[in-house]
């Protein structure tokens, strides 16, 4: 969400005008970035639990728990990296600064604590970047007793164990989802999940981006399966994350068909997202819930509950563009949403697979004649089996691990085409490799953890966090 300080006040006037809003974000190639974010859990070491604080369970917000690791983290350096964000008064979050400049550190609902990185050139900066994250809240962490974990979805804790957040726009998403799915408290609190941000030329250009990486995020959800658990014990699933979005709230998420039309673009985009349910708007610095009101009806004046005399503006709507919850989202960037969160390696393999497909025109064209092999319906569909069969889902005559194989390997091309191009010629393709020995046959994140869990763990599903620990 912006700041309420510095929320555009603009009237909205027209559709054209919000498409003119997306249209700016287009880029010249070479100031393309590249934005990765990750979310992990924390818990509680098991030297530090006591009657109020459960051992591998998560800390609290306070005392003791998340705020005071973000206020640490805030005093670092005498504050030279971040400044903080607060919400009525409460930590909720800390904005880069300095050397830190673009990027953030934020929490999602039940204190999962998320690194959204600045728009870097290239992964290798990625990489120094998520690798300064961990060092910088390593020892603050373990001074309070908190460990954290990059995994899918929590593997052993209850709705009810989770706590959450002091923010006012998860309050209005709190009490709203059940009205629309039955599992989007879940998402909120016991999912975590990576993603790269990724920029576009043009119009033309974020569309056939779009529909590629649309297409093929089911496959990155395979590859990166990382939530193989439910409340201690194996639960069907590859990505039970993944499982937990097909019924979270279907009015904002998934693959909109529409998104892979040959005209679709900009305008066609806001159309789309003024059809989507809002959540809040912002006046005065507070937050007010109209959850399950309709834009389009208040841009045409129409009374709206809690809406009236109420003007539509810029930041309204800028607002609005981060409550779209499609697995690839379109902001003056595209998002890609379909993957668990992992080990720092994997993480890293995420952006450097979209860095590969897209930024480099030779693999954005296999790519998108890969994809073209079948109809995009056939896409939506595989998305429904993922979660559960993962790379073994059954794909044109074959399985996803085939159609995998072949992704990675156009995104190794694209990864040497940059190089190419590159002064210094930086060698971006070994960030791939623990995605090519997927492909290969070796075990995904989710089918590793299975075979610890039947063998060395002995049914034992904390000893993950020991191991998946950052």
């Amino acid at each position: 969400m912006s700041n309420p300080g510095e929320q555009d006040a603009t009237p909205i006037e027209s559709v054209t005008q919000l498409a003119c809003l997306l249209d700016a974000g287009a880029k010249s190639p070479d100031r393309w970035r590249i934005g990765t974010e990750h979310e992990k859990f924390g818990f509680v070491l098991p030297e530090a639990a006591n009657e109020g604080r459960q051992p591998w369970m998560p800390p609290p917000y306070a005392p003791d728990g998340i705020a005071d690791i973000l206020g640490d983290l805030h005093r670092q350096d005498d504050g030279a990296h971040w400044t903080p964000i607060f919400d009525d008064g409460n930590l909720i979050g800390l904005k880069g600064v300095g050397d830190a400049q673009g990027s953030s550190v934020s929490l999602e609902p039940a204190g999962q604590f998320e690194l959204s990185g600045a728009p870097l050139a290239d992964l290798h900066e990625t990489g120094h970047e998520m690798a300064r994250h961990f060092e910088a809240i390593r020892p603050i962490s373990r001074a309070l007793g908190v460990g954290f974990a990059p995994l899918g979805f929590h593997p052993i804790a209850r709705r009810e164990d989770m706590p959450w957040m002091p923010k006012s726009r998860y309050a209005i998403m709190r009490r709203y989802m059940p009205q629309v799915g039955t599992l989007g408290l879940d998402m909120m609190q016991r999912t975590c999940t990576v993603q790269v941000n990724l920029d576009f030329a043009s119009e033309a250009d974020m569309a056939r981006k779009l529909r590629v990486a649309l297409a093929l995020q089911p496959v990155a959800t395979a590859l990166f399966a990382n939530s193989p658990f439910y409340e201690g014990r194996p639960n069907g699933f590859m990505s039970n994350r993944a499982q937990v979005w097909t019924d979270t709230d279907n009015a904002r998420s998934g693959m909109p068909l529409c998104f892979f039309d040959p005209a679709f673009g900009f305008e066609a985009y806001v159309e789309w997202l003024l059809d989507v349910p809002m959540y809040f708007v912002v006046r005065d610095g507070r937050i007010l819930d109209v959850a399950g009101r309709s834009f389009r009806s208040w841009m045409k004046g129409e009374r709206q509950h809690g809406l009236e005399g109420l003007i539509p503006t810029i930041g309204d709507f800028e607002d609005h563009l981060t409550t779209a919850f499609t697995d690839v989202r379109v902001k003056q960037f595209l998002e890609m949403r379909g993957a668990d969160a992992g080990s720092p390696a994997m993480m890293l393999a995420l952006s450097a697979l979209w860095v590969g497909l897209l930024y480099d025109d030779s693999a954005l064209a296999a790519a998108d004649a890969l994809v073209r092999e079948q109809g995009w319906a056939q896409y939506a569909a595989l998305r429904a089996a993922v979660p559960r069969h993962g790379l073994q889902a059954p794909w044109a005559g074959g399985t996803v691990r085939d159609l995998a194989a072949r992704m990675i390997e156009i995104a190794a091309s694209g990864l040497r085409g940059r190089a190419a191009y590159d002064p210094n010629g930086l060698d971006e393709t070994r960030f791939l490799a623990p995605l090519q020995e997927i492909a290969a046959g070796a075990p995904t994140q989710a089918e590793h953890w299975l075979h610890r869990y039947h063998d060395a763990w002995k049914g034992d599903v904390t000893r993950i966090f020991a191991e998946a620990a950052v």
